[in-house]
């Protein structure tokens, strides 16, 4: 039998780890010797930063296409990848494509690929923020429709789907994001990353944000800032392009004002791990960040005013605080304890392989 060949579409960070994962389960479990994996880079995070940096860090095969699409409005965003990705696909004749989570990369991959006649495979199916006003809900709820199979990291998702009338093809698998997580415990004790920025463990709280609702009201975003570093603790800041051009365009604002802020640039995923595992508290509006916090059981103080991952709302040291300044106080404020965490909710690190094994399956009907 000819090798299944699949198609894995990719154009954001969150989606580097999760394809990284099942590139490792790929080749470790040996799943090459049915599967014919091709990665398409639409570029949709197009500096070295959020791109280039995660493929080397983690060991993730050159992307055998890259549509270089950049930085534009969601619509020619997606339509510039579409054409792309409808041209590569076209010459290849994927059997399969391999969407996921929630971008512009997501929607357009699921779009063009059940326009031309390939089935799609959404990897992070089933999450629901349900603000529609959010771009990742409208690419999420929209690539769930039109995917042929949905693979849920938890049974929360799996029950959207089923709320929605979606229950042909569902399985949860749990999160591959979680299988990497594990697989990356061995590299967590190097304190490089640490001593180049001068900074000692759990004596920082690390800060992410780059959502929509969040950095498209400048006033928001400095306020939120402000706010946070009003605590007097030492804050890490991990700034995101588009934020850190919005706060250029700002003239009133300036990071000098705050002696108690170090502002850099993203950083490799296993880098990223280690900040989070060593910092006092994770502040964040990034649901991959949300789920890595809870693993590492760091309390987490969510920039938002709701999250798709419910699941993390009975956890006693996460905080849904949105742009409320006294919520980001008590929350920077409260003290912490050390507390058991529910095991299994986002599976038990095996996700890819039961993708691809699922994948394989529906192939050989």
């Amino acid at each position: 039998m000819d090798k299944i060949k699949i198609f894995s579409i990719v154009g954001a960070r969150p989606q580097f780890i999760k394809l990284a994962a099942l590139t490792e389960k790929l080749h470790r479990l040996k799943f090459d010797k049915k599967v014919e994996h091709k990665i398409l880079h639409t570029g949709q995070h197009y500096n070295y930063e959020m791109s280039k940096i995660f493929f080397q860090q983690m060991h993730i095969p050159e992307p055998d296409y890259n549509l270089e699409v950049g930085s534009h409005s969601p619509s020619k965003q997606i339509g510039l990848m579409m054409k792309g990705i409808e041209n590569v696909f076209i010459k290849e004749k994927p059997d399969f494509a391999v969407i996921y989570g929630d971008t512009n990369s997501t929607l357009a991959g699921a779009l063009t690929s059940v326009y031309i006649g390939i089935p799609v495979a959404h990897i992070e199916a089933g999450l629901r923020s349900f603000r529609m006003d959010m771009p990742e809900e409208i690419n999420r709820t929209l690539s769930d429709r039109i995917s042929t199979l949905l693979f849920c990291p938890t049974k929360a998702a799996a029950k959207n789907l089923k709320n929605e009338g979606i229950t042909k093809n569902v399985w949860v698998v749990g999160d591959v994001m979680y299988d990497m997580f594990l697989y990356a415990q061995k590299y967590l004790n190097n304190k490089k990353i640490l001593d180049a920025y001068n900074i000692h463990p759990k004596d920082y709280l690390l800060l992410t944000i780059h959502r929509k609702e969040n950095t498209d009201n400048p006033d928001r975003l400095v306020q939120i800032i402000d706010t946070i570093c009003q605590s007097g603790e030492n804050i890490l800041f991990l700034i995101h392009p588009r934020t850190e051009k919005i706060l250029k365009e700002e003239k009133q604002f300036s990071f000098n004002r705050y002696n108690n802020l170090l502002v850099i640039k993203p950083v490799g995923y296993i880098d990223m791990l280690i900040l989070e595992k060593n910092a006092k508290k994770i502040i964040t509006d990034s649901g991959g960040v949300q789920k890595e916090a809870y693993w590492f059981n760091i309390p987490c103080i969510v920039l938002r005013e709701e999250t798709e991952w419910k699941e993390l709302l009975s956890w006693k040291y996460f905080y849904i605080v949105g742009s409320d300044a006294l919520k980001i106080q008590d929350s920077i404020k409260s003290t912490y304890r050390t507390c058991k965490q529910k095991s299994k909710i986002f599976g038990n690190g095996d996700a890819s392989s039961l993708i691809l094994k699922k994948i394989i399956e529906y192939m050989d009907k």
